[in-house]
Formats: C-alpha cells, structure tokens, sequence
C-alpha cells in the first residue's frame, strides 16, 4: 500500500502498511519494525506521524516495546490480523454481496456457482 491515501490520516496509512507486512510474512512475528525516524524518512512524514501509526498498533497488541531497541511484532500478531481482516470482510462485502444475491432472487445453488466461477478463473 503507498502513502497518502486522501481518505485515511497518513498516521493509519503507516499502521496498515505494517498490518499488510506482517499478514504477508515480509515482517514475521519477533521481527523488529522499521524506528519511528526511518518510517518518518522513507515516507517523508513528520516523525511524530510515524510514531502514532506505531503506537496505535502497540495499542492494539500487534507490536511491542523493547525499551532502548525498538518495537516488534507481538506474538500471535499475524493471526489477530487476520481474524479481524475476516471479520471485517464479512461484515462489509459478504452482508452487502448476500442482500444484493436475495433482491436479485438468486437461489444459494446459483450464489455458489456463480462464487466457484468466479474464483476459479
């Protein structure tokens, strides 16, 4: 993901980024996570931009403090991601995917073709 999406503060643009390494496997659980001032350089934001997206995500016990080292990923970290990633998925596109399927008058039969089509090609 880059930077500076308009609809996002950049603070949450930096968490997700981090959010999308770890759930990737380029920033594995343990890893350290690039210092406040590197994400603030590469980006070319303000530091104390980099350190609230950091901080929010030491909040939410994806990462954590190694006092005078860093911050790193937290331990279950990918698996927490991923469970809200499908939490939020279901919430939004699978609700919004079956209410438009049932106003259309498709059977279940016909969802699931349609879905295996789709994913298979």
């Amino acid at each position: 993901m880059r930077l500076f999406d308009e609809s996002k503060p950049i603070f949450q643009q930096v968490a997700e980024t981090i959010c999308n390494d770890i759930i990737s496997g380029v920033t594995p659980e343990g890893d350290q996570v690039p210092s406040t001032n590197e994400i603030a350089v590469f980006y070319r934001i303000n530091p104390a931009t980099a350190g609230k997206g950091l901080n929010l995500l030491v909040d939410r016990g994806i990462l954590y403090k190694k006092r005078g080292i860093g911050m790193f990923v937290a331990e279950g970290a990918r698996k927490q991601l991923l469970m809200e990633r499908e939490d939020a998925f279901t919430h939004t596109q699978i609700k919004t995917f079956v209410s438009e399927a049932k106003s259309l008058g498709l059977d279940l039969e016909t969802v699931r073709r349609l879905i295996e089509k789709e994913y298979n090609s």
